[in-house]
């Protein structure tokens, strides 16, 4: 959604590299294209106006003028400045004093609130909570069965006593639902409420009526992102009418202009508190403007990746695998390890996604974008393919097994072939990481690999001796040298090992003869 912004802001910002001192027509020309940046990802004007004036004074003051390096200061500030319309810090949500917190979601028809309500439900369970989904969109047809469906995939409790299609009394229902959850032990109560096609009265004060008669902890108002400034609009017209303490993102992960997200935190004066960016019931966070103007500036989302590692990765599973990779050379690391990593790291969500939050990967959005999710289910399908035998000592899978194997996971015998290389190379890579050498190739880098030797600058080489002038001192010299290799080849070799000696018949490594080509 963001990456026109992105890619906007990352060419204003090029313009400024290498610059000692910024002048004002620097700091025009900068804001003048930011501005141009913003309204085209479609910010409501007031908000570009607020962003612009405070980018600009901070630009003309003193921490740009005295920093080293102004144009990293401008991005500072920036960066600053978008954390700020995006809400500034993280907001919670404030649970009740007394169970259940009860979270009223509200919003227009088409904005997602009943997927949203399943995953809101599956993200408080992951909190170690008992949420109940309460169905009180009794107009909309089959909403009532699509809250049972959700909450059933979402491993969550509904309470749905009307078959709604019409039928039923909502404002009932949520008055009713609070004493189930108290009969049948839910801490949370999340109440879906209908939505319109557009703002009109009568779904204002059916909101307002649910509202009294559940006195919700939080309203969430579910916006849908790509639907631009009417979002705005709509939720203005909302805070006004029935009134809300927080703002869901929904659909952040289309591909319209996320003007939107820039501004309803700022117009509305309520914080952004969660984000829905995919299809599935996982798909689903806290809001961080911090992390989310880090991403829009194309430096990744680094505390998102390792949160999501954390949830995934168990730390003694982690340290097992650890130690296969740093015990005989890693050849304790099997192929069914790779597949028990691989399969982890799936959980995590879509590889694009994960690349796309890490730092610089913006300028290989689109190789990342290309990126074929299936090339994990077919890696898996080769390894399972396998034999156990196989599996654990993948040197024995000669000609004839790589072709049965192919045939059983239905690529080509060139793709078995190719996958037990780059296991080989990635084993060797992450061994030797693991033992602490650090990434091959890297030399140079703290951590990295190569010795304290290397990481030093190599000194000049030493001049070789000169040579007299004298004709007479020049010959007696030569002779000299002339005499001291006769007496070292009588001695021994050039490395001073006696002749004769089992020394002479030293060879290299081969895989030190591989090296030097």
């Amino acid at each position: 959604m963001f990456d026109t912004l992105s890619d906007r802001l990352s060419a204003t910002f090029k313009t400024l590299r290498g610059k000692g001192r910024l002048s004002e027509a620097d700091i025009d020309a900068t804001a003048r294209e930011i501005r141009i940046a913003l309204l085209e990802a479609d910010v409501a004007l007031p908000v570009v106006r607020a962003f612009i004036k405070n980018v600009k004074e901070r630009a003309s003051g003193a921490e740009v003028s005295k920093a080293l390096n102004p144009s990293q200061q401008v991005i500072k500030i920036v960066n600053d400045e978008l954390v700020s319309i995006l809400g500034g810090e993280t907001r919670r949500l404030r649970f009740a004093k007394t169970a259940p917190t009860v979270i009223m979601l509200a919003g227009l028809q088409g904005a997602g609130k009943t997927t949203l309500a399943g995953k809101l439900g599956r993200w408080l369970k992951g909190q170690g909570h008992a949420p109940l989904l309460v169905a009180c969109d009794l107009q909309r047809p089959n909403a009532v069965n699509q809250l049972s469906v959700v909450a059933e995939r979402a491993g969550v409790g509904v309470y749905a006593p009307e078959p709604g299609n019409g039928v039923g009394d909502p404002v009932q229902v949520a008055r009713d639902s609070i004493e189930y959850a108290r009969t049948k032990q839910y801490d949370i109560v999340i109440v879906d409420t209908a939505g319109r096609l557009g703002i009109d009265q009568e779904m204002m004060q059916q909101a307002a009526d649910i509202r009294d008669a559940v006195r919700p902890d939080e309203i969430l108002f579910v916006v849908d992102a790509m639907i631009g400034q009417d979002a705005v609009n709509t939720a203005e017209a909302f805070r006004d009418g029935v009134g809300f303490d927080g703002v869901v993102l929904s659909k952040l992960d289309g591909d319209a202009r996320g003007g939107a997200a820039l501004s309803i935190a700022h117009v509305t004066g309520r914080q952004i508190m969660f984000a829905s960016n995919g299809e599935k019931l996982d798909d689903f966070d806290a809001f961080h403007p911090d992390r989310m103007a880090s991403r829009i500036l194309g430096m990744g989302d680094v505390m998102s990746l390792i949160e999501k590692a954390e949830q995934t990765f168990s730390q003694e599973e982690a340290a097992k695998m650890a130690s296969k990779l740093a015990s005989s050379k890693g050849k304790d690391f099997t192929l069914d390890d790779f597949l028990a990593q691989m399969e982890q790291v799936r959980k995590m969500g879509s590889i694009s996604k994960l690349l796309g939050m890490l730092p610089g990967m913006a300028q290989m959005r689109d190789q990342i974008n290309n990126i074929d999710e299936r090339d994990v289910d077919r890696t898996a399908a080769i390894i399972k393919s396998m034999t156990p035998a196989e599996r654990q000592d993948p040197t024995i899978i000669n000609g004839s097994r790589r072709a049965r194997i192919a045939r059983g996971s239905g690529v080509d015998v060139s793709a078995v072939k190719s996958l037990v290389e780059r296991f080989f190379e990635a084993r060797k890579m992450m061994s030797r990481m693991a033992q602490g050498g650090g990434m091959p190739g890297m030399p140079g880098i703290p951590g990295m690999g190569g010795g304290a030797g290397r990481q030093k600058k190599q000194q000049k080489q030493a001049k070789g001796k000169r040579r007299s002038g004298n004709p007479l001192k020049r010959k007696a010299e030569e002779e000299a040298a002339a005499a001291r290799r006769e007496e070292q080849a009588q001695q021994g070799g050039a490395f001073g090992l006696p002749a004769g000696q089992p020394g002479q018949d030293f060879e290299l490594p081969d895989e030190f003869k591989k090296f030097m080509g």
